[in-house]
């Protein structure tokens, strides 16, 4: 029988117990740290020739100019054309679903005059260039190339670059229709941290992007985390989270199938079930104990079952909501019967999934809103990858004569409290003589 630790929010240091359940250490240890500084600070300064060096060591390639490392646009057509048709309708229909959806949060730019005729308002313009990094080879997520691609193009992005390694030149063709599909404008066969520091920095041939975006092992995270200010980056990832909050009148078998659709991702994923009846939770546990074994991934499942998972009992709906807004997943499912009532109770989720047909696997490939979610309760303070992330904001500001007066004697009294002369000096040339 499985080990699932199993808590009641009457024991005693419930709350103690969680958070420690909760705790996920995201940093790097001291080796990956020293060994990701290093590549980082060799691509800096020597670019192509250290991009060319580490991808031959880490991708067992053999590799002599950057040429072999770019694959041209028709490559990208061609594995479009030659996947097999229901992958393509799927691409397709994922990748206008996702359009549809990122089109309702385009931010546009306004402003206003104010009576004595000043302007003020917001622009918004899109970054001019974005690096996509992909996982690659046996770990290749076509999904993953749409909802962050596609987001971007819809900003206006006007060049996004996509890195994707290929151990042992393994290409992924499903990644390579997805970049078709989304409008992926370059692709690059490199990965780890000399993708990141090349994206990052630019070399002779990858030029220098803006932000970095994309999902990748700890040396990809580490480096994101590195190079950020130079470049902007999305998040820093923890592993996958799915909590359930059920009422018991879901089939269990749809929970366990729920919770093992993000253990499966890897074994420090987290599942959590929270439910008012106990009877319940273990109907629960006999589903996984009785499905598990058919699953092609059922080591990875069990080891983030007993590693990282929870049933939870609670005394009730509202104190499931409770402890959903401490732990704030990624993903949340609501599976009990007025699904939008409780989700006016949830504060902090990446994504709510509401009712019991809502299954999270469809929020990963083709509901429409994007699957890149914060982890690691880092949903009390940001939000899911969106098209905000890849527009950037300027103040507009424009005063008539009038205008600068006024503000120009506001200004003066505060800048000289603050002993900044020049600051009123600058106000003051523009206030009006009497």
């Amino acid at each position: 029988m499985l080990s699932i630790r199993q808590l009641a929010s009457t024991d005693a240091g419930f709350w103690s117990q969680l958070e420690s359940l909760l705790a996920w250490d995201a940093v790097a240890d001291e080796r990956v740290t020293a060994t990701v500084r290093a590549i980082v600070q060799d691509v800096r300064g020597r670019g192509d020739a250290a991009v060319i060096e580490y991808t031959n060591r880490f991708d067992r390639t053999q590799v002599t100019g950057m040429g072999d490392l770019e694959i041209p646009a028709a490559r990208l057509q061609q594995a479009l054309a030659n996947i097999r048709p229901e992958q393509r309708t799927a691409l397709e229909s994922a990748a206008q679903r996702l359009r549809l959806y990122a089109g309702r949060q385009k931010l546009e730019s306004w402003s206003y005059t104010e009576s004595d005729g000043t302007l003020l308002g917001q622009q918004v313009t899109p970054l001019e260039r974005v690096g996509l990094y992909v996982p690659g080879g046996k770990a290749a997520y076509p999904s993953s190339v749409l909802m962050n691609a596609i987001p971007a193009k819809v900003a206006g992005v006007a060049e996004l670059i996509m890195v994707v390694p290929t151990p042992g030149g393994e290409l992924n063709e499903l990644v390579l229709a997805a970049a078709a599909i989304a409008g992926v404008d370059r692709v690059f066969t490199i990965g780890g941290a000399q993708a990141v520091a090349a994206l990052a920095y630019g070399t002779e041939t990858i030029p220098q992007v803006d932000k970095i975006v994309g999902p990748g092992n700890i040396y990809v995270a580490t480096a994101k985390g590195m190079v950020f200010g130079a470049v902007g980056i999305d998040m820093i990832a923890g592993p996958s989270e799915i909590l359930v909050i059920c009422d018991a009148q879901t089939d269990p078998d749809w929970i366990a199938m729920d919770l093992f659709s993000q253990a499966e991702h890897d074994e420090d994923a987290q599942p959590i079930l929270v439910c008012p009846d106990g009877m319940y939770l273990q109907r629960v546990r006999e589903s996984i104990e009785r499905l598990l074994p058919t699953l092609e991934r059922k080591d990875i499942i069990e080891a983030s079952l007993t590693r990282r998972a929870a049933l939870i009992q609670v005394r009730d709906l509202n104190e499931a909501v409770e402890v959903a807004n401490f732990i704030a997943p990624e993903h949340l499912e609501l599976s009990v019967a007025e699904p939008q009532a409780l989700a006016q109770k949830i504060k902090h989720a990446g994504a709510i999934f509401m009712g019991r047909y809502t299954a999270e696997a469809l929020g990963d490939y083709c509901a429409g809103p994007n699957h890149v979610l914060p982890t690691s309760r880092t949903a009390r303070f940001s939000s899911p990858l969106g098209v905000y992330d890849f527009q950037k904001r300027s103040s507009l500001i424009m005063c008539s004569p009038e205008g600068a007066s006024e503000l120009g004697k506001t200004a003066s009294v505060l800048a000289r409290g603050e002993g900044l002369t020049a600051h009123a000096c600058s106000a003051e040339y523009r206030i009006r003589k009497n």
